[in-house]
């Protein structure tokens, strides 16, 4: 007979659980102001460069970038695509008629129920607009829906900015890996950020205030802020920022 002080804790039971489905391989995300698609070269690359040219600070905390003309990002977007993981989605502004950007999920592990979303490249046209935003929810959304329990953010430690957006679209802190890699021959310490199931409910009434049209004024500034509406949500604060 065990004694009472030799029982050791166990993780919650989750009943009913069962690992979800893989993102597919031909999806769509539609929104309000954006359109995601499976990346493909053919029909994107040429795009896609033209929005990045020029910006190539864009590229300095990813393994590969910049890329010194069409036919090197080509080639890159070539052979990127249509893989399951990463798998690599494009992203269309509806308002300005132009694609701007892609992101993939990545280090997809059904089993556990955790997906990452990652390889996050803007062109300043996408940058700071509603579509980016809404681009980021959407694929929060997804896993979520299709049963994920928990959604990652990682990025390199000295990335301000990717780490102001993970906070800001309500992923949690929750530290950094030091030394965790060699990125185009320089340290990388990465920061890593979560969101889990039971915080999406709130996380998705967040982004429907923000997203709804009535939350811009008539020159389109932001009445709510969304990092004040996911605020309460965050299980921590970055203490960098």
């Amino acid at each position: 007979m065990t004694h009472p002080s030799q029982i050791r804790p166990l993780g919650a039971e989750v009943p009913g659980w069962h690992a979800p489905k893989r993102p597919a391989a031909d999806l769509v995300l539609e929104g309000r102001y954006v359109r995601l698609v499976p990346l493909r070269a053919d029909t994107h690359a040429a795009l896609l460069f033209a929005a990045f040219d020029g910006h190539d600070d864009i590229w300095d905390y990813l393994p590969y970038g910049p890329f010194s003309s069409a036919a090197f990002y080509h080639r890159w977007v070539r052979d990127a695509a249509g893989k399951a993981d990463p798998l690599f989605l494009a992203i269309y502004d509806k308002d300005q008629e132009r694609w701007g950007g892609v992101a993939s999920y990545l280090r997809i592990t059904p089993e556990a129920g955790s997906i990452e979303v990652g390889h996050i490249a803007m062109a300043p046209l996408l940058q700071r607009t509603r579509a980016a935003t809404e681009a980021m929810a959407l694929m929060m959304a997804h896993a979520f829906e299709a049963g994920y329990r928990r959604y990652e953010w990682k990025c390199d430690a000295l990335n301000l900015a990717s780490r102001r957006a993970a906070q800001r679209l309500g992923l949690s802190y929750e530290g950094v890996f030091r030394q965790a890699g060699v990125v185009k021959g320089r340290n990388r310490d990465t920061a890593w950020f979560g969101a889990i199931d039971s915080e999406w409910p709130a996380l998705s009434e967040a982004f429907r205030v923000w997203l709804d049209p009535g939350n811009f004024d008539d020159r389109g500034r932001q009445i709510e802020r969304l990092r004040d509406l996911t605020a309460l949500v965050r299980a921590s604060s970055d203490p960098a920022l």
